[in-house]
């Protein structure tokens, strides 16, 4: 139940010194109030409880129609304790950006695969599998509470999403002061602003592999830039529900993407890929700073790492699973490349494309084509294989549908500088 309101019933921000004792406060956590989150009155459950100034409490909540994502810290003054409400069943619906939930009960299963992806939907833990369920059970009493809610990223103060387990003390500051140059990162605001002066760092510790106008892009190796690529890691994961990668960077090559200015190469995102990757995956983490977000820059990262790829010579996909908006974003990418690419075609005198032939030109897996071109009804399976076979009017069709709209930013392979890393042979044992 949830009602507008800009008046609370009580004040009970008056803390501790106001009628609980220790033992009274902890016996909240667990249970599920009214809670105001943007004017409007939630159901959220008391995960954790925490002292803060003058005597004052806060309390961490996850809210039922929300992604966890959305938890945060709140003062006691915007919890209803006075009217314990009763926790919603498993099943509810929950959102990750934070709008409303949609009742798919009237749904059939290919609307509401196609509701979840477009409004990235994560499937709950009583529609995993036992073992992935289990898995994702122990990664949320993990990482339940987020402490950190902000960081100061150059010019930009950011609210945070998910935990990261920052070492000692700086994971438990409600916010952290972090060099956009360096990735080093502090607790307090003094300490920071004496940094910032004196960092000699104007772009990331790599080498310089893209630029095209103000967009450049770097080459960092884990093994040899070590701490800036675990903090950059550290970095990551405040945005990054299922990052599990944190310190063990020595394998990984990192790609910075920087906006550049007179004042330096300011990291707007980043991806990693495996040095050596038995499977040919291209890319191993993705991840856009929020500010950037909606700019073009996640599916331009995606397009670098397939540039990469077919430098290698090498057909490349991401590691597997993706999470539901990784799968949303290479779903989209994929189909623009392959819609595109069959419109430049269209002229050949033979309309028909194997899924190899595609495969070669693009770099981009079979099994990733074959899905792809599923989800727009446009293969075929004719005499044992997968075959595209579609009028060009139907491929222009799709083109001009709003979904398929041209990427905001396109890599210019032009401008790459790039060689592949040098893979040491491993040395037969006698």
């Amino acid at each position: 139940m949830s009602g507008k309101s800009s008046k609370l019933h009580q004040d009970p921000g008056k803390g501790i010194e106001n009628g609980r004792d220790s033992e009274n406060l902890s016996s909240v956590v667990g249970k599920t109030f009214r809670v105001l989150r943007e004017d409007v009155w939630e159901n959220a459950e008391v995960i954790d409880t925490r002292p803060v100034d003058d005597d004052q409490l806060e309390y961490y909540v996850h809210f039922e129609r929300f992604n966890r994502r959305m938890d945060e810290w709140v003062p006691r003054s915007r919890v209803d304790e006075q009217t314990p409400v009763e926790k919603e069943q498993d099943g509810g619906h929950s959102t990750v950006d934070g709008g409303e939930s949609t009742d798919r009960g009237t749904l059939t299963r290919n609307q509401k695969r196609k509701h979840d992806e477009i409004n990235h939907v994560q499937k709950s833990i009583a529609e995993m599998d036992p073992t992935t369920a289990a898995l994702e059970k122990e990664h949320e009493a993990i990482t339940k509470i987020k402490y950190v809610d902000k960081i100061q990223f150059g010019k930009f103060e950011i609210d945070t999403w998910y935990f990261a387990p920052y070492p000692d003390d700086y994971g438990k500051v409600p916010k952290l002061w972090i060099c956009e140059y360096c990735l080093k990162y502090m607790r307090l605001e003094k300490t920071y602003q004496l940094h910032v002066p004196q960092c000699i760092s104007r772009q990331p510790p790599g080498k310089e592999i893209y630029r095209k106008a103000s967009i450049s892009v770097y080459e960092v190796d884990g093994r040899v830039q070590k701490v800036y690529c675990q903090n950059l890691c550290l970095l990551a994961k405040l945005f990054l529900d299922h990052k599990t990668l944190y310190f063990d960077v020595e394998p990984f090559l990192f790609y910075i993407l920087c906006e550049v200015d007179r004042d330096g190469a300011h990291m707007v995102g980043y991806f990693s890929k495996e040095k050596e990757s038995a499977d040919n995956y291209n890319l191993a983490c993705i991840m856009t700073l929020p500010p950037f977000q909606r700019k073009g820059y996640g599916k331009f990262m995606i397009a670098f790492s397939y540039e990469l790829s077919k430098i290698e010579k090498v057909i490349g996909s991401p590691e597997k699973p993706l999470s539901d908006l990784g799968k949303l974003s290479y779903r989209s990418y994929w189909t623009w490349v392959l819609l595109d690419l069959l419109r430049q075609k269209h002229h050949e005198k033979h309309g028909t494309w194997s899924i190899k032939m595609l495969s070669e030109m693009t770099s981009i897996l079979e099994c990733d084509i074959i899905d792809t071109l599923q989800a727009i009804n446009m293969v075929k399976y004719w005499k044992g294989a997968h075959v595209v076979c579609i009028p060009p009017k139907a491929v222009e069709d799709h083109l001009r549908g709003a979904n398929y709209k041209p990427p905001h930013l396109v890599v210019d392979a032009t401008m790459l500088r790039w060689e592949p890393f040098a893979r040491v042979p491993k040395v037969k044992k006698h």
